[in-house]
């Protein structure tokens, strides 16, 4: 039998090039020439998406060819793309890749939403914030109709992927007319249609409602009917992602193989007819979930 290390290193790469991410990063602990073959370009070339040059070309962000002196190495330009992530399409989309997976991660700028009145100077503001990636984002300075659209062709996306859909957002101090309001959300995506509703909490107090609930009964989590009615709460209940905004999970969808058609992500307040103020949109972000369709089958 054939030891793996003494296989020729392009052998090793190739087999690792057929894994993820981070069975690549694992296998670098393996031995010395799994660690040499895990960094090679033969390896990364493969975690990057096919149509990697076509994204970069609508960048003015990317570092010129050669990618820059820091991005000579597939696995640099891989990391890069995880970590920092790339203003396209004239800076009103990023896109970035999880770095698990290596699939793909887009934001939706507020200024690629439809929002009912945005361009409305008494009901919307359109501003830059330094904690932004975007140039602008946009403020709602007074409505009592709250409605905002997203959508993006599926064949840009991860094919054969589910995915996840994501608020982000923040207050100003003086904001009002969100407390305990429901805000209506579907996504459709082909014959997929998903319908929930958020809230987005602008105090905090239901976010602390539920960490309360979970220490108080925490003698009852391990039955999964009380934990799954937690959870259930939490995902319609923001979170703060520690870069100076919120998300909130808007649901999942599922891009088939090959890619078709578009996926619409619609957000709604207009039943309680209560003015509101204070909310700053920076996008809708969309991330591989960690469920893949193979799992989902089972």
């Amino acid at each position: 039998m054939v030891e793996m290390d003494a296989l020729p290193e392009e052998c090793i790469a190739h087999i690792i090039s057929l894994t993820t991410p981070r069975d690549a990063a694992r296998s670098s602990a393996v031995s010395r020439a799994f660690r040499s073959a895990s960094d090679s370009d033969a390896v990364w070339h493969k975690f990057l998406p096919p149509d990697l040059d076509l994204i970069v070309s609508t960048s003015s962000s990317w570092p010129e060819p050669p990618l820059g002196p820091s991005l000579t190495r597939k696995k640099d330009v891989f990391l890069r793309l995880c970590s920092s992530p790339l203003l396209i399409d004239s800076g009103r989309k990023s896109f970035a890749l999880e770095k698990w997976s290596g699939k793909k991660c887009y934001m939706i700028g507020s200024r690629d939403l439809s929002i009912v009145w945005g361009d409305a100077p008494r009901s919307w503001r359109w501003s830059s914030l330094p904690v932004s990636r975007f140039p602008e984002v946009a403020e709602l300075l007074r409505v009592c109709w709250l409605e905002v659209h997203a959508k993006m062709e599926t064949r840009l996306l991860s094919a054969d992927t589910y995915y996840a859909a994501y608020f982000i957002f923040k207050f100003v101090h003086e904001n009002y007319g969100f407390e305990n309001r429901p805000v209506e959300v579907s996504i459709i995506s082909g014959s997929m249609s998903e319908r929930s509703n958020i809230f987005l909490d602008p105090d905090g107090r239901l976010r602390q409602q539920c960490q309360t609930a979970r220490e108080r009964y925490s003698h009852v989590f391990h039955e999964a009917s009380a934990a799954g009615l937690v959870q259930a709460r939490e995902k319609q209940i923001p979170r703060d992602r520690g870069d100076g905004w919120k998300e909130v999970d808007l649901g999942e969808f599922f891009v088939s193989d090959p890619p078709t058609g578009e996926v619409q992500i619609n957000l709604m307040e207009v039943k309680s007819g209560n003015w509101k103020s204070g909310l700053v949109i920076q996008g809708i972000e969309l991330r591989p979930t960690q469920m893949t369709s193979r799992e989902s089958s089972r």
